[in-house]
C-alpha cells in the first residue's frame, strides 16, 4: 500500500510538470518536444538553471524567466484538481495510450485530455467533417456512410459542431459505433452547448477529446488546432 501511494505521488508530480511545459507562453508543441529532448525529461525542463536554458537554441530570455517561474506548475496543479474531480484522463504524447498515429505528427500536441470510455488506438478510425451549413442531402449522405461503415467495427471522429459534424456523431450513436468528439475547448464546457445531449449518449462507447485545459474558450484560433487533431487521430478523413 505504501508503495502504490509513492508511485500515485510520482506520477503525479510527474503530470504537473508534463501540463506546465503546455502552459509556458511561446512554447508550442513542436519546441516542448526539443526542450524535452534537450533536458532529457519533462521534469529536468523545469530543473534547469536559466543561464544553462538560455544556452538552449532558440529559447530566449522571455521563455527562460516562463520556466523559472512557479506560475505554470501552479496551474498545472490546479488543473490535476480539475481531472481528477471530472474523471478526464490526460494522455502525455509518450504514454502508451497516447494515439500512436497522433504520435508521429511532428506538430501532435504534448498532452490530450480524454473523458469517456474510448480507445485512441483503435485498429479503424475514420473522421468526418463538413459544412455547419449542411443539407438535408448532405445529411443523408452522412448517415449513409456511417450506417456502411458501421460493418467494419469503425471508430467515428467529428468535431461536435453543427452540420456535419453532429450528424456523423449521431449517425454513429445510432448504429451502436464508438464516437469522438475532438473540440477547441476544455473539459468544463460544452459547445456548442445545445449538443450536450449528444455528448452524454457519447461517454459510454467514445466520448471528448481536447489539448486545452479547463477554463479555455473556444476561441477562433483554438479551430485550427482542433482540426489537426481530428485528422491526425484518424487513418482516413
Amino acid at each position: 500500500m505504501v508503495i502504490l501511494e509513492h508511485k500515485l505521488l510520482a506520477l503525479k508530480e510527474e503530470l504537473k510538470y508534463q501540463i506546465g511545459i503546455t502552459l509556458i507562453e511561446g512554447v508550442g508543441d513542436v519546441v516542448a518536444k526539443k526542450l524535452i529532448a534537450y533536458c532529457g525529461s519533462v521534469e529536468a525542463v523545469f530543473k534547469e538553471k536559466k543561464a544553462a536554458l538560455l544556452k538552449i537554441p532558440g529559447i530566449g530570455g522571455n521563455v527562460a524567466n516562463a520556466i523559472c517561474s512557479q506560475k505554470v506548475i501552479e496551474r498545472a496543479e490546479e488543473e490535476i484538481r480539475f481531472i481528477e474531480a471530472h474523471s478526464v484522463k490526460p494522455l502525455f504524447y509518450l504514454d502508451k495510450e497516447y494515439p500512436k498515429r497522433l504520435k508521429y505528427c511532428n506538430d501532435g500536441p504534448i498532452m490530450l485530455y480524454a473523458r469517456g470510455n474510448m480507445n485512441l488506438n483503435q485498429q479503424k478510425v475514420i473522421s468526418i467533417v463538413g459544412t455547419r451549413m449542411a443539407t438535408e442531402y448532405g445529411k443523408e449522405i452522412c448517415n449513409e456512410l456511417v450506417k456502411d461503415l458501421s460493418s467494419y467495427d469503425v471508430v467515428i471522429v467529428s468535431g461536435l459542431a453543427y452540420g456535419i459534424d453532429i450528424c456523423a456523431h449521431k449517425a454513429a450513436l445510432k448504429n451502436n459505433m464508438e464516437t469522438i468528439a475532438v473540440v477547441a475547448h476544455g473539459h468544463d464546457r460544452v459547445y456548442p452547448y445545445i449538443h450536450k445531449p449528444v455528448l452524454n449518449s457519447m461517454y459510454g462507447a467514445g466520448g471528448m477529446v481536447t489539448e486545452f485545459i479547463s477554463k479555455t474558450n473556444p476561441d477562433r484560433e483554438n479551430f485550427p488546432k482542433r482540426n489537426r487533431i481530428i485528422a491526425g487521430l484518424a487513418d482516413a478523413t
